[in-house]
């Protein structure tokens, strides 16, 4: 019996030598932007300078070519170790860098390319060196450079830079901050792929200690997306979305509508091609029943503990048109602490 549960001894000697290897690894934070402008660049500069305060050894490593006056003004408090010119490029001086060995060195723009020829390719590989010496880095990245979300960001914003960080790297980040900014409604999208993002960095830190400290992951920090729908729902953007969300956070999907009597044929086929399209993503279908829709709707995403819900804002339509008031507003003010995303839609949806 005790055989069963005696620890293999090469995995035991793969996790100590892992757990060395973490203990002697450098720390990495990272501030993360949903948009350019919100002041990462200052918020990741303020944070040296206070462990400066405190007594910690801080260098900047490497900086944005064009600075605020704010950023300006912290540059000068602290040492800086030049980049390098090479070919119009600003490269870390990563050799100097690790004959300085400060504790901690302060990057800004974690997404360069380095020229051909040099040691490294990415200016993330040189921080993973840095990390591997021992020597905690501080660095910054925006949303769009991300890879696995540039095709979400660039359908928002229509910009794909070249320039990309992989998620996996973020995943390694011993704390992430998401700067944020008050916003108009078109960068919401932006900043809750950002917390998501944020969310996963997270989760996966956590999921780390579990299995180093071998504790059973008995619970799920999970989101749960409700998409609700309508016959003339412009469905497939919404459910798309739910899914990539869903996904990220390693959550699950539901879709509802409520019963109604009286459907023309051209909104039964409606309905059922959207269903069609809820089946594909793999959402779990619900209809409901009730004369009060809103009302179902809440009742609905308590009962199973909905994170999110999304919505299409223009239903002026059949059961959205017999509500009262703005359906969206009542829907909004009955969710509280569930998150509410309204998506435009196409006129008559």
């Amino acid at each position: 019996m005790d055989s069963q549960f005696r620890r293999d001894p090469d995995q035991l000697l793969r996790e100590i030598e892992q757990q060395e290897r973490r203990e002697r690894r450098g720390r990495l934070k990272v501030f993360l932007g949903y948009a350019s402008g919100v002041g990462k660049s200052a918020k990741m500069l303020a944070e040296g300078l206070r462990r400066k305060e405190r007594g910690e050894d801080v260098v900047i490593g490497a900086i944005q070519p064009k600075s605020s006056p704010e950023v300006e003004r912290l540059i000068a408090k602290a040492e800086v170790i030049p980049t390098l010119p090479v070919d119009g490029k600003h490269v870390i001086d990563i050799e100097r860098l690790l004959r300085r060995h400060p504790q901690v060195v302060l990057i800004d723009g974690l997404a360069y390319k380095n020229p051909p020829g040099s040691k490294h390719a990415e200016r993330w590989e040189e921080i993973e060196e840095l990390l591997d010496a021992g020597i905690c880095v501080i660095t910054s990245v925006n949303l769009q450079y991300i890879q696995e979300m540039q095709d979400d960001v660039g359908n928002i914003t229509g910009k794909r830079p070249s320039e990309t960080v992989p998620l996996e790297f973020l995943k390694r980040a011993d704390d992430i901050e998401v700067v944020d900014a008050p916003s108009e409604r078109e960068s919401s999208r932006l900043r809750e792929m950002a917390l998501l993002v944020a969310a996963e960095v997270v989760e996966s830190e956590l999921r780390h200690y579990l299995q180093t400290h071998h504790i059973e992951e008995i619970w799920g920090t999970q989101e749960r997306i409700l998409v609700c729908l309508t016959p003339r729902s412009d469905a497939r953007p919404i459910l798309e979305s739910g899914r990539r969300n869903a996904d990220r956070f390693h959550g699950e999907l539901f879709t509802a509508y409520v019963r109604q009597s009286n459907l023309s044929k051209e909104d039964e086929d409606a309905l059922e091609r959207n269903l069609d399209i809820a089946r594909n993503v793999g959402a779990m279908i619900k209809v409901l029943e009730g004369p009060d829709v809103v009302r179902a709707i809440i009742t609905f995403a308590r009962e199973i503990g909905i994170t999110q819900i999304f919505i299409g804002h223009s239903m002026r339509s059949d059961w959205w048109h017999r509500l009262r008031g703005n359906p969206v507003e009542r829907l909004i003010d009955l969710a509280e602490g569930i998150d509410v995303r309204v998506f435009p839609q196409r006129a008559g949806a």
